[in-house]
């Protein structure tokens, strides 16, 4: 019961807006194809939003943030090509 009512209290886990802003931006430039300003974005945000992300992540989806975003990629080079 603890662990549930761990994962509910994102009282102390706060991503800041600019932290957001940087997530955005990187996942906008994975989309792209712009590694070095995916890379750029994400050491952009500071520790604290990080270890908010991560917390939301894993409460929402189960998993981290590279997890994620590797099976969006296996994802889309095996999904078939629209037109």
């Amino acid at each position: 019961m603890k662990d549930v009512k761990d994962r509910n209290n994102s009282s102390s886990y706060r991503i800041s807006l600019m932290a957001s802003g940087e997530l955005r931006d990187a996942l906008t430039a994975i989309e792209e194809g712009k590694g070095p300003a995916a890379v750029a974005a994400l050491m952009a945000i500071d520790p604290a939003s990080w270890q908010a992300i991560e917390h939301r992540l894993a409460a929402v989806i189960g998993t981290d943030l590279r997890t994620l975003l590797l099976r969006a990629a296996e994802a889309d080079v095996e999904a078939p090509a629209i037109g």
